[in-house]
């Protein structure tokens, strides 16, 4: 495996990182249980003792309960030194006051990280991630509240989410220092990220929704690219119904068949197809299913032909490459 760029920050990071969304209920008002603490625990335990030490959440996710539990169960442990935890503002949901928004401004960024830090037991988040662009963002005011935050010792870097590459150079301009990470949803079902490269010119590709160049400037300026969906909601590990596509079940046999070749499971096969490109992906997974966390972790054990990558690829697709 290549060495990601995340590596150079945190040279313990972890190939995968576990992705907290599914914890603490129903996206819903109602109070978490002490299951989904234990729960928590479970997964924490399941994460580390598969090699995952990168955990990333959201102050939206499951309302906040995602967090909260996450916290009460780090608070029954004395490792979170061995952790990377990262956390994610500026999603606001409707309320009293407006529709659902976005609010990167410099009191909703301060609101968040203290309640985040709160709600996760942290005296700190090591990755601050700014959720989705903010089209009343001013990138001057989002520096000076980040560092404002560093200096307190909140907050160790500085990510993005779901940005291209120009939103994301006016943040370095601003800040001063580069950006740690910018997730986005990447998988074998959404797979315009490299349709985007393969029809360029190519009168098939207008209508590819995909940044072009973000990959090329998060390569060249090291920053960790994250791929969100990475599991394709189980479409191709046996979630797919009858009504799925012929691409679908078609690619979930190839994936079945590559599984069995390689000696792993469907899940590392997913995985690996990500982690075969160059970009040095580092795919989240958001699974609270203990047997296929560790099921993902046999990623690390392959690392796909060309061949393979681009049958999947094709597959996935469903149609001839041009």
């Amino acid at each position: 495996m290549s060495t990601l760029p995340i590596q150079t920050l945190f040279p313990h990071a972890s190939s995968l990182v576990y992705g907290c969304m599914g914890l603490g209920g129903s996206w819903s008002d109602e109070p978490y249980q002490s299951t989904h603490v234990k729960q928590a625990q479970q997964v924490i335990d399941c994460a580390l003792d598969n090699g995952i030490n990168f955990f990333d959440h959201a102050d939206i996710y499951t309302f906040g309960k995602a967090e909260q539990v996450f916290g009460h169960a780090l608070a029954q442990r004395n490792d979170r030194e061995q952790m990377i935890i990262q956390s994610k503002c500026g999603i606001r949901f409707d309320d009293n006051l407006g529709p659902k928004r976005y609010d990167l401004s410099a009191k909703w960024i301060k609101h968040s990280v203290d309640n985040s830090l709160a709600q996760l037991n942290c005296d700190y988040l090591d990755i601050l991630l700014l959720h989705r662009p903010d089209p009343l963002m001013d990138v001057n005011e989002i520096a000076q509240t980040y560092l404002s935050l560093k200096q307190a010792g909140k907050v160790k870097h500085l990510g993005v989410s779901n940005m291209q590459q120009y939103q994301m150079q006016a943040l370095v301009n601003a800040i001063g220092e580069p950006l740690a990470v910018n997730q986005i949803e990447m998988s074998l079902q959404q797979h315009s990220f490299v349709d985007e490269g393969v029809y360029a010119g190519n009168q098939a590709g207008s209508d590819i929704n995909f940044a072009p160049g973000m990959l090329e400037y998060c390569q060249a300026e090291k920053v960790q690219i994250q791929s969100w969906g990475s599991l394709c909601q189980g479409q191709y590990t046996g979630a797919a119904t009858e009504q799925a596509s012929q691409a679908i079940h078609q690619t979930s046999k190839l994936v079945a068949k590559l599984a069995s070749e390689y000696g792993v499971s469907a899940e590392a096969i997913l995985l690996a197809w990500l982690m075969r490109h160059p970009s040095n992906i580092q795919p989240v997974i958001g699974t609270t299913n203990l047997a296929r966390i560790k099921a993902c972790t046999e990623v690390n054990k392959l690392q796909l032909s060309r061949e393979h990558w681009y049958a999947l690829y094709v597959s996935g697709k469903g149609v001839e490459l041009p």
